[in-house]
């Protein structure tokens, strides 16, 4: 509860609200997802120990590992993404900062820096292949991406059946938004 002077903190808010499109395949900004960085040597013993700890391993080069809550993505030979709900973001930011404590690793909650999509549907593969520079004949089950949506950098990855996601940064939600909804079109399938 408030009182005249007081500020009240908001309440956090995905960069679009969840908004979705409906075309040939269906357009999501997925709302609050937790993500955090974190960078350290890869094959260091406390980080593997780390992960383990949330059910998860070091992923191998541009993969990923998953456990029930907790994906945690090859993005760079130093750094990790791992993708958690939201409301744990904090507490696990600070697990890891804790089980890293001594070693030479940072760890960082991005999850209000960041913005998350899935395109679901048959055609899925089509609307991103419009815009990234990636082999969808060679993209395997378990393997991410970095890449280039359009004008700005995203990482995508098979996330279901029928199902792409995508992180990009908060900042350049809209556009990437955008560029979805024009690429998922009924009339602009490519097949």
């Amino acid at each position: 509860m408030t009182q005249k002077g007081q500020n009240k903190m908001s309440e956090p808010v995905s960069a679009l609200n969840g908004r979705s499109y409906d075309g040939f395949a269906c357009v999501v900004e997925t709302g609050l997802q937790g993500m955090i960085t974190i960078r350290s040597d890869l094959g260091s013993k406390p980080l593997s120990k780390a992960l383990k700890s949330l059910g998860v391993s070091v992923p191998k080069m541009r993969s990923f590992a998953q456990a029930d809550d907790v994906m945690v993505a090859w993005m760079s030979p130093d750094e990790l993404l791992l993708l958690c709900d939201h409301a744990r973001a904090r507490s696990l930011t600070a697990q890891l900062e804790q089980a890293l404590a001594g070693t030479h690793a940072l760890v960082v909650d991005v999850s209000d820096a960041r913005a998350m999509f899935t395109v679901t549907g048959a055609r899925a593969q089509e609307v991103v292949m419009k815009l990234s520079p990636i082999d969808f004949a060679t993209l395997a089950d378990d393997e991410i991406r970095r890449t280039r949506t359009a004008q700005v950098n995203a990482a995508v990855w098979r996330s279901g059946a029928d199902q792409l996601s995508l992180v990009c940064f908060r900042s350049v939600a809209g556009y990437v938004m955008g560029l979805l909804e024009v690429s998922a079109r009924k009339g602009g399938e490519i097949f």
